[in-house]
């Protein structure tokens, strides 16, 4: 006899773009993984804009909306939050769904620099609650596969990465001012932006950095008030950086002990859209993945011969979590998916005590990286990161498991 579903009240803050995106990755999650067994019910979600709360109630299916987001919070129907919200409203929502007893998903960044996003980790902890980090980057087969490949050695000893984040989606200058442009509302720039998820991904394919340097750069310096705003017409400074890149070293706990890595991020390349790159290589063999083709992982290996070159796979039944959306090779998986692969992960986690899910302390290990190259390009300097305990890390131990 089949057992009925578990109810899953949703509550959600914001509902912008990727707050629309969360709720589709909840609905889901029935289809994709039945044997979940939950039945997501669309509780409340809130937003400040008349707007986002008629799109909630009319296209997304919530039960209500509330313009404050601490009546979500506080909703005994309400089992889940997903914060979506603008990167300066993180630390206080998560400090407060932490306080509420509520486990919570959020995007990235999680705090605006590591002291921020550290706050709410003690939040989580004195509460014991259950999170999930929108770091998508981890979730594609591709990347999947790419960490079964270097955890169970295929590619040797790791002598070093590269990876590259370019996106074009702030290349013209005559976009408005936007909060991201400023620092009190989004903390850094292209770091927090797209360097997090490229300093995360290391994290989760290779192990914890443990030193970096870096430079920093703004090119430009100025931006129109947005249209209807109290600066209309007038140009405004851009207080963060367009384009950043670091050298890091790996810590002697990481599964990549002591390689070396170069990383490069700007949101202002003209020409990429989403050129979101990384390269591994080590003694015995070399991998390299491109977020513009997600389904593919190009792979080098020594053979017997000692010939070796690249072979391009495409997925397959063979990746990890592809055969849940697609029947066969070459029919791609796209963004979408990837945030439903994210949201079964924090069910898990919620209902089962699953570890696949990036969590908190993952948001805190990238922030560090962050804060230290801040830091770096300040001094000219080598700064050293912390490992951060109960990160999922690829850590030595892992290979050994």
């Amino acid at each position: 006899m089949t057992t009925a579903p578990r109810p899953l009240g949703i509550g959600l803050v914001s509902v912008g773009w990727m707050g629309r995106l969360h709720s589709r990755a909840y609905q889901n999650l029935p289809l994709v993984y039945p044997e979940l067994n939950v039945a997501p019910r669309f509780v409340v979600a809130a937003d400040t804009a008349a707007a986002g709360r008629d799109y909630a109630t009319n296209v997304l299916g919530y039960e209500r909306t509330v313009a404050d987001y601490r009546e979500v919070l506080s909703d005994p129907e309400v089992d889940v939050i997903s914060i979506c919200a603008p990167n300066f409203l993180h630390a206080e929502v998560g400090i407060a769904a932490a306080q509420a007893g509520k486990p919570f998903w959020i995007e990235k960044p999680v705090g605006r620099g590591a002291h921020e996003t550290a706050a709410i980790r003690d939040a989580v902890l004195a509460a014991g609650v259950a999170t999930t980090i929108g770091f998508n980057y981890r979730q594609p087969p591709a990347i999947q596969l790419a960490r079964q490949l270097i955890t169970e050695g295929k590619l040797g000893t790791i002598t070093n990465v590269r990876g590259r984040f370019f996106g074009g989606f702030n290349s013209d200058p005559n976009a408005p001012r936007a909060w991201r442009f400023v620092r009190e509302h989004s903390g850094s720039g292209v770091l927090g932006d797209l360097m997090g998820h490229l300093v995360d991904l290391a994290h989760f394919l290779l192990g914890p950095i443990g030193s970096v340097t870096a430079s920093t750069g703004t090119y430009i310096h100025e931006r129109p008030g947005v249209p209807g705003g109290p600066d209309e017409g007038k140009l405004l400074p851009v207080e963060n950086e367009d384009y950043a890149n670091l050298l890091v070293r790996f810590d002697e706990s990481a599964l990549a002990a002591g390689a070396l890595g170069v990383f490069d991020s700007s949101w202002i390349a003209v020409g990429p859209k989403a050129e979101y790159t990384i390269e591994v290589f080590g003694t015995q063999g070399s991998l390299r993945w491109d977020f513009e083709r997600l389904n593919e992982l190009e792979l080098a290996l020594r053979d017997e011969t000692g010939r070796v070159g690249y072979t391009r796979f495409m997925a397959d039944d063979s990746f990890p979590e592809y055969a849940r959306f697609q029947p066969g090779s070459g029919t791609p998986m796209g963004y979408d998916d990837l945030k439903v692969i994210e949201a079964r992960k924090f069910v898990e986690a919620i209902l089962d005590g699953g570890t696949e899910n990036s969590n908190i302390h993952d948001a805190l290990a990238s922030a560090q990286v962050l804060t230290a190259a801040e830091a770096s390009a300040a001094s000219g300097q080598w700064v050293a990161t912390p490992v951060i305990e109960g990160s999922t890390a690829n850590l030595r131990a892992t290979k050994a498991r």
